[in-house]
């Protein structure tokens, strides 16, 4: 196992290198699969006060957009409405796990397909029903530019655990988040409060995800000491489980996952650490040959060996 020369780990760290065999497949598992997708609003009617965009909701991409894996990256820019694009996993391969997607894109924008309605595709083919969360933004240029965001999480998960999704019943509902929506995704797990006064029945519900996936989040540790998280992100026992993947040289630097990690573990709580050679920021779960690849399938196994396969009833806090 090769560490970063720039520091040391006080823990085991798994780096993934190679899996022989793959519940996913090494090609698109949703090839010959037809998507089934329903869109519901997250709120019933206007989201809490926020500094909302003049400008209609419509794709940024611009000529010299990003490219990841021979494809180019959709931007979503000025989102006013929140909604949930839900991908319902079939009902032979039901696990009993729903995911509310949170793509990443800097509080600037979403990266809708990469880390988005891509990730959902795949998270369907094996059993998770997914709930891609069109979150608010831009919201960068905020005091706290994670307040709308988690504000959406927070009400989709509620929404969705209280039964708003027709026919949809979880016995666990878990957040997934890329870069900045990772770094919401966290904020939501970890919040003490909910951000918002509650609405309707569905705000009964609690508000917190039974579990995180966290894939190269962002802006979670301090600036002037990277070893400490940030404050308003706080672990303890009662912190859900969580799973990271993340890339050894990510700009965002890879601290993020293994100082939140370091402080799972301190606390006993469950969680998985992968750190992949190379990989960067952004790659999503395109496939291209590299190991990061791999991260879907892990992310399965982890819910498999945490006994998270099935329709038990979900614990209560």
């Amino acid at each position: 196992m090769r560490t970063s020369p720039t520091f040391r780990f006080p823990f085991m760290l798994t780096l993934a290198a190679m899996i022989t065999s793959t519940t996913i497949g090494a090609g698109d598992p949703t090839a010959s699969e037809p998507t089934k997708m329903s869109v519901y609003r997250v709120w019933p009617g206007e989201p809490p006060s926020w500094d909302t965009p003049s400008e209609t909701e419509r794709d940024t991409t611009g000529e010299d957009g990003r490219v990841v894996a021979g494809e180019p990256v959709v931007r979503l820019g000025f989102v006013r409405t929140p909604q949930l694009h839900i991908y319902r996993a079939a009902p032979d391969r039901e696990t009993g796990n729903v995911v509310v997607i949170c793509p990443g894109g800097g509080y600037s924008i979403l990266a809708w397909d990469l880390e988005g309605a891509e990730i959902a595709k795949r998270f369907q083919a094996i059993g998770v029903t997914a709930a891609v969360l069109k979150y608010r933004v831009p919201t960068r240029a905020a005091e706290e530019s994670w307040l709308a965001p988690v504000q959406d999480i927070q009400r989709s998960v509620s929404f969705i655990r209280s039964g708003g999704i027709d026919g949809l019943e979880p016995a666990r509902v878990g957040v997934l988040g890329f870069s900045a929506g990772g770094n919401a995704a966290v904020r939501s797990a970890t919040a003490p409060k909910r951000h918002y006064e509650a609405i309707d029945s569905h705000d009964r519900a609690d508000m917190r995800p039974d579990f995180g996936i966290l894939v190269y989040p962002a802006w979670l540790v301090r600036d002037d000491d990277p070893t400490q998280l940030i404050d308003g992100v706080t672990v303890d026992e009662q912190t859900p489980p969580m799973f990271f993947a993340h890339a050894d040289n990510d700009p965002h630097q890879v601290l993020n996952s293994v100082v939140l990690f370091e402080k799972l573990h301190a606390a006993k709580v469950p969680a998985a650490l992968h750190v992949f050679t190379g990989s960067g920021h952004g790659f999503g779960a395109r496939q291209d040959g590299r190991a990061d690849d791999l991260w879907p399938e892990l992310f399965y196994r982890w819910i498999r060996d945490n006994g998270w396969i099935g329709l038990s009833q979900r614990s209560q806090p």
